[in-house]
């Protein structure tokens, strides 16, 4: 089985290499495999537990009480956190909070206000 892409234009999983490109025989769109690596990481979307769009400076809420490790306490349900900011990690959200300081949070326990 091949590991070339699927094509960008049609997703088309039939592509071929052609020298230093890549193929599509159902629509006949060319592309080098650099460009679509780079389209791919400039391309992240980050998306709340119900499908909207994250921005960075975004308000996002808690959907469920989270426990912080090291004995810190609890992040409760309905907590509001302010001025997120997206980052490429396991934890994509960087943020701080009121009364627990800096932290990382996973997109998929906020939601967008």
């Amino acid at each position: 089985m091949s590991n070339l892409p699927a094509c960008p234009q049609c997703q088309s999983e039939y592509t071929y290499e052609d020298g230093a490109l890549l193929i599509c025989p159902e629509c006949a769109h060319e592309w080098s495999p650099q460009a679509a690596a780079e389209a791919t990481d400039a391309a992240r979307v980050y998306r709340d537990a119900v499908g909207a769009i994250l921005q960075d400076g975004d308000t996002v809420t808690l959907i469920k009480d989270l426990k912080l490790k090291g004995g810190g306490g609890t992040l409760k349900i309905g907590t509001k956190v302010k001025n997120i900011r997206l980052v490429d990690s396991d934890h994509d959200i960087d943020c701080k909070i009121d009364g627990f300081g800096a932290m990382s949070l996973k997109s998929e326990f906020v939601k967008k206000v």
